[in-house]
């Protein structure tokens, strides 16, 4: 038990994260119970403090809308938050999506579809580019163009409000995941992920590789949805600096070396 505890303790801390959020959003609507209120768009928690999408605020700002005050700093808050100390950890901490996704990653190991042949290819750039599509869309439609489309705001408001068409953006998005592109959807195309690996470059949390007590298994590269930011595994001992790490700690669950770890970033060394 003790075994298992240590191998899942971080998945197991994100799904409590991510179903106690849905299970406060959904209590907030259904009974009255206004911790968190809103939606992952625009809430507000014990009624009293702002807290908003930082890139959904970008959009209409793009769309040319009027904000108040209280969205800007809501917007403020979060950014704030991930930029400096919880990096990508929207995308594996609150983001319902990534349950979605995990399912289906999960899936493709045990069914063994990374050992088939690729059938398609998306560079980790194309998320970037839906960023700068979203906003130019925004500017010409005057509505906040991936908030209309987001699956990310569909699955959220079908479980807080009743599910609707949602569920047929949230089942493409497990088949791509399982058929087409591992880790497609968040590591490949959501703008989301794209805008927080961006503003979190610079957070303190970190996983911090310890290169004496690697035995190069290789298997936290098997569990990474964004595996190319552990390219100093086996190398050289130090902290993965990128901003596209979800923090999502499956790579120092399945470490049975303790070469890996959390800890808080060395600004000072090559690195950082």
């Amino acid at each position: 038990m003790t075994n298992f505890l240590k191998k899942y303790r971080f998945l197991m801390l994100r799904r409590l994260s991510q179903i106690g959020i849905l299970v406060l959003y959904f209590s907030a609507n259904a009974y009255g119970f206004k911790v968190l209120t809103g939606t992952l768009s625009s809430s507000l928690l014990f009624g009293v403090i702002p807290l908003s999408d930082p890139f959904a605020v970008m959009q209409m700002f793009a769309a040319g809308a009027i904000l108040g005050a209280d969205v800007l700093v809501g917007a403020l808050i979060v950014l704030l938050f991930y930029a400096s100390i919880g990096g990508r950890a929207f995308c594996s901490w609150v983001c319902p999506i990534n349950m979605i996704t995990d399912l289906a990653n999960w899936l493709r190991r045990v069914l063994l579809l990374d050992k088939t042949e690729k059938k398609v290819w998306l560079g980790r750039s194309v998320r970037y580019k839906v960023i700068v599509l979203a906003l130019i869309l925004s500017a010409f439609t005057s509505v906040a163009a991936f908030e209309i489309v987001s699956p990310i705001s569909m699955l959220h408001r079908g479980i807080v409000f009743g599910m609707g068409m949602g569920g047929a953006a949230v089942l493409s998005i497990f088949l791509f995941d399982l058929f087409a592109v591992k880790n497609g959807w968040c590591g490949h195309i959501c703008p989301l992920g794209g805008f927080y690996s961006v503003a979190s470059r610079l957070s303190i949390i970190r996983v911090k590789h310890n290169q004496p007590n690697c035995t190069l298994c290789m298997k936290c590269k098997d569990v990474c949805p964004e595996k190319h930011i552990l390219s100093l595994i086996g190398k050289e001992s130090g902290d993965v600096t990128s901003g596209e790490c979800t923090n999502c700690g499956r790579c120092i669950e399945v470490c049975d070396d303790d070469a890996l770890s959390f800890g808080i970033r060395n600004y000072i060394n090559k690195n950082g």
